[in-house]
């Protein structure tokens, strides 16, 4: 019986009876100004595989990408499959690695299957084609005389035995450079590309095998607990890193357990031997902090956002926008506010980390593998030929939570003690501490002419960021706190629509408090800006909401995807809020919006179109919203799993859903307070309304990104649903019942004034 266990890397890389498709190391090109990436200067020595086929018909196949329980894993098995011709159950795929797989940066932007995925395609078809070379001499016909079958070729005619993959490898060790062109198989031959195929993650998962950070065990673990400073979540200032004045060891010495306490600059822990021990000690530990001075204030959001200092960068400038605006007919302009937001991770993060003999292995549920061991190697100052980091499952953390900190908190602990040391955040350092969602400030200028067509466009957007070190090197003094912006703005800051005159431009600003990437990132809040002023200018200029995006949308599968979603949610034509509908009480209306999300540095590439059309009922006297029928749709071009793209676009509703009706990060005197799940409600199963999803197939044009794009239109889809049901312009989520009630009030005093 063959086994079952998959070969190593030294195997893979100096074995035999097998074939590898790899690439020669390279040195990861610095990121970007303003972009993540991984800022390592280390050099790898050896080939980065990405295919290996085995004697015994088994393939692996390597992708530095994690994945973070949208299916990737499934979706790339796939691609492999597909490619090579074997069946599904046959491809193991490993993932994020650091010195199993190429380093292909961090899992973001959606860009896994549109982008990382390309060269694993590719090796897969260069090992098919090789494996049919060496056919031709087995069977002694011609190329084209063969096929591949499951794993094996044989001769289209006649009736000779198939050879399998593995017959073919026998005896020796076949090593394939990744070619820069190869014969790929045309999408009309596919038939497990762009089919549903079952989640190959979910089996371990119901059986309860190991799979998440958080239940890992090793021998002769212990546990510890982090105490953190009083400046929480925030990681710029004179304070970051100088601010411990005394820790009194005296306050726990004899408990229970209690193994060390460990003090480096403003990094605070205690490791114990139980779980429960390391946390008694934590919370009785006296720690003495110098209060942090100059902390901003956050309780004028908009009025926080401006005052930051901003070095503007200009983006576009076509035509003559502020021309254009003064010859207009009619004006609007408008301010939109975005909230700071959590990434609300369910569970908080955790890490087991093991220093000995001046090597690491963290076990981590890092979404940045590669970059968690260029922060380690300086945190600890090893070099990261020493660091292995294990990617395992953890909580979504649809951006950067605190899964690299707390990395980071559990590998200074085991050094301090010498043994394997197992971190768990608390509910309230997670919430107070992950770099939030950034909040944003939007201005939009623009106007219609005499005729109702569009006159021009201005924006400017403001995005506080920063590239959120890893708090430990903070807080030990290795890095210091950075004013410098990351230029993370820009992310479809163009909106979609043709203005004869446009000038869009970003002011890049640091951080008001420690922030970081979000699903959306700077799109989800520029869409809003976007869609909600287009929503406007239809209703300034009399014309029904999709028809006048129509005619002024460029792109004609934007079009298409527009006209499919309104027709799926029957929508009838007529001016917003022209009729009114009220219903016992309740105000009726609809709203749509548009938008593709466009990553990176501007101008940045574009991943999956995504459309909404919301139907709810808000109730004037209380202020509840209530999502009646929602209808969502999508234009990802091929999708690899068609299952695993409705799985992430229903995720995508969700969580935006809650984050447009209830979520907005509070503060007092500067510091988060929104430290538990009463402070940041969430919505409920309850709340939820039926989704109706539309996907788009389109199975001869490239892969689209899937994992943020459909979030982007729902915030002012709904807004616009809520002008349409009562006549006012929400300009600043969440639109919570209390947001509701105060611009109704404020509508029926000043009845042209936008409320947010």
């Amino acid at each position: 019986m063959a086994s079952t266990t998959l070969p190593d890397r030294h195997a893979l890389l100096h074995g035999t009876d097998l074939l590898v498709v790899y690439r020669e190391p390279v040195i990861p090109p610095k990121p970007a100004p303003g972009q993540p990436g991984t800022h390592s200067d280390f050099i790898p020595t050896e080939p980065e595989l990405f295919i290996a086929v085995l004697a015994d018909g088994r393939v692996m196949a390597f992708n530095g990408h994690v994945d973070l329980g949208t299916g990737i894993r499934t979706a790339l098995a796939q691609i492999v499959a597909e490619e090579l011709e074997v069946v599904l159950e046959r491809v193991t795929m490993v993932l994020g690695h650091p010195f199993e797989v190429p380093n292909q940066g961090p899992t973001i932007a959606s860009a896994t299957i549109q982008i990382t995925a390309e060269p694993l395609r590719r090796a897969a078809a260069q090992a098919r084609e090789y494996l049919l070379d060496l056919a031709t001499s087995h069977f002694g016909v011609e190329r084209g005389g063969l096929r591949c079958v499951a794993g094996t070729i044989l001769p289209a005619e006649g009736d000779r035995p198939a050879v399998s993959y593995g017959e073919l490898l026998h005896g020796e060790r076949h090593a394939l450079k990744l070619a820069d062109e190869v014969p790929l198989k045309p999408a009309s031959g596919y038939r497990l590309v762009g089919r549903a195929a079952p989640r190959v993650d979910i089996p371990d998962k119901v059986v309860g095998k190991l799979t998440f950070v958080h239940d890992l065990r090793l021998p002769g673990m212990l546990h510890g607990r982090v105490i953190r400073p009083p400046y929480t979540g925030h990681d710029r200032g004179d304070f970051v890193g100088t601010s411990l004045v005394a820790v009194d060891e005296a306050s726990v010495a004899g408990m229970p357990g209690l193994i060390q306490v460990v003090v480096i600059g403003d990094f605070v822990g205690v490791v114990a031997e139980r779980e429960e021990q390391a946390a008694a000690a934590a919370r009785r530990l006296k720690v003495t902090w110098r209060d942090p001075k100059g902390l901003p204030r956050l309780d004028d959001l908009e009025q926080a956002l401006r005052e930051l200092p901003a070095q503007r960068r200009p983006l576009l400038e076509e035509g003559d926008a502020a021309g254009a605006l003064a010859r207009a007919a009619h004006r609007v302009s408008r301010t939109y506010v975005w909230p700071f937001q959590l990434h609300g991770s369910i569970g908080p993060s955790c890490s087991v980390a093991d220093y000995r003999d001046d090597r690491l292995q963290v076990w981590s549920g890092t979404q940045n593998p590669h970059s968690l061991r260029a922060d380690l190697s300086r945190l600890m100052g090893l070099d990261e030929g020493v660091i292995t980091v294990t990617r395992m499952e953890a909580a979504g953390c649809y951006g950067r939570n605190c899964a690299d900190d707390v990395g980071a908190d559990a590998a200074l602990l085991s050094r301090a003690v010498g043994r394997p040391v197992r971190v768990q955040l608390t509910r309230e350092q997670e919430h107070g501490w992950e770099p939030k969602g950034a909040a944003q400030l939007m201005e939009v200028q623009g106007g219609l002419n005499a005729d109702g067509s569009p006159a021009a466009y201005r924006f400017v957007v403001r995005y506080p960021s920063n590239n959120a070190p890893t708090l430990a090197l903070l807080l030990t003094g290795i890095v210091k706190p950075s004013d410098i912006p990351f230029e993370m703005g820009d992310r479809t800051s163009v909106p979609p629509y043709r203005y004869p005159h446009r000038q869009i431009a970003c002011d890049d600003v640091p951080t008001l408090v420690r922030a970081s990437w979000l699903r959306g990132v700077s799109a989800m809040p520029n869409t809003f800006a976007h869609e909600s002023h287009i929503d406007e200018l239809a209703q300034l200029a009399g014309e029904d909401p999709v028809a006048y995006r129509l005619r002024y949308l460029t792109d004609p599968r934007a079009v298409e995807l527009t006209e499919a979603v309104a027709a799926r949610a029957g929508w009838q034509p007529r001016v917003a809020h022209s009729a009114p509908r009220m219903v016992e009480g309740w105000h009726h209306g609809r709203g749509v919006a548009y938008a593709q999300y466009v990553h990176s540095k501007f101008p940045g590439f574009g991943a999956a179109l995504a459309a909404w059309v919301v139907e709810l009922k808000v109730h004037p006297e209380s202020g509840r919203i209530v999502i009646e029928r929602l209808v969502v749709g999508q234009d990802a071009g091929l999708m690899v799993n068609p299952a695993g793209v409705r799985h992430q676009v229903h995720g995508n509703v969700i969580q935006t859903l809650s984050r447009t009706l209830k979520e907005r990060g509070a503060f007092e005197d500067g510091l988060p307070v929104s430290r538990e799940w009463g402070g940041y409600p969430i919505l409920r199963f309850s709340e939820l309304p039926e989704i109706d999803v539309m996907l788009l197939e389109r199975p001869e044009a490239p892969p689209l990104g899937v994992g943020e794009s459909t979030s982007l239109p729902g915030a002012p889809a709904i807004a616009n649903a809520l002008y349409d049901a009562t006549g006012v312009r929400f300009t600043r989520p969440p639109f919570t019942p209390e947001v509701v009630r105060r611009a109704l009030a404020a509508a029926r005093s000043r009845p042209v004034e936008a409320i947010g």
